[in-house]
């Protein structure tokens, strides 16, 4: 059997296949190693993945993860190993994931928008060019914790309409106390304020939600997709919950921008199930 991953760091979509065909799927939290050790990879699989149970038969495993550069890669290998023990382990980056299910084998631009965002310039076959996402503090421009973080800044700083403010404060209560106690002194900064993106899609049509998501994009754009040659006739794809949940801004988003805009996938899991098939 052969398990197939693709993770980000709120939740993991996992897919186990024997003979081509699929056996079962399962959704858990998600997995990062650069906020997460080994011991704590494992621990969430055998906890929340019922593949575990039968991990003697899986041969292969194909792990796709948000965080997973090269020297983070051991991380998630060591983990898996400790559940998977009789499996070949393959652990990549979710970009290169990303790349492969948009773009096949086909030369163009892959992104990632989720909790966190990304992007890779992709030949059909390897990425061969990536601009450094650098994170939700200095980058990560998209994504659902740059969302997040200019929500609640905005919130806490007053520098939203009275009337967004008060729908923002009857739903979440916070206050500065709270949101500098879980993104500065707290595990998984990035997924605490990606929680707060589904207010955003709820009042879209509030014209500064729609403004803070669509000028979101264009930072994305700007700061990450004009560093690949090509850039603006490359078909361009998008995966991830942000890029799915706003697909509509987005798109609108990508025109005004001049992209050749291709389209989005809300999850690769499926595509990179019928890549590994092949």
């Amino acid at each position: 059997m052969k398990l197939i991953a693709d993770a980000g760091s709120t939740k993991a979509d996992w897919i186990l296949i024997n003979n081509n065909h699929i056996v079962d799927k399962k959704r858990t939290n998600g997995i990062n190693p650069f906020y997460q050790t080994a011991d704590m990879i494992s621990q969430l699989i055998k906890s929340e993945l019922p593949f575990a149970t039968v991990s003697a038969s899986v041969k292969e495993v194909y792990f796709y993860g948000a965080g997973c550069i090269p020297e983070k890669q051991p991380i998630v290998a060591t983990a898996l190993k400790s559940v998977f023990a009789n499996a070949i382990i393959e652990v990549d980056s979710d970009l290169l994931g990303a790349a492969r299910a948009l773009c096949g084998h086909s030369k163009g631009i892959a992104c990632i928008l989720g909790t966190g965002s990304n992007s890779c310039l992709y030949d059909g076959t390897n990425i061969t060019q990536n601009t450094p996402p650098l994170g939700f503090i200095l980058g990560d421009e998209g994504s659902g914790a740059y969302l997040g973080r200019t929500l609640v800044s905005d919130f806490l700083k007053r520098q939203m309409p009275d009337s967004i403010a008060e729908l923002f404060a009857d739903k979440y209560h916070l206050t500065a106390k709270e949101a500098v106690e879980n993104v500065y002194r707290q595990p998984l900064p990035n997924r605490y304020l990606a929680q707060f993106t589904p207010f955003l899609s709820e009042n879209i049509a509030e014209p500064y939600c729609y403004n803070l998501v669509f000028d979101a994009f264009i930072a994305f754009f700007a700061r990450n997709i004009v560093h690949y040659p090509d850039f603006r006739t490359l078909p361009i794809a998008f995966t991830g919950s942000v890029a799915y949940y706003f697909a509509d801004v987005l798109e609108v988003a990508a025109y005004d921008f001049g992209l050749n805009f291709s389209h989005i996938a809300q999850a690769p899991i499926e595509e990179l199930v019928e890549f590994h098939k092949q």
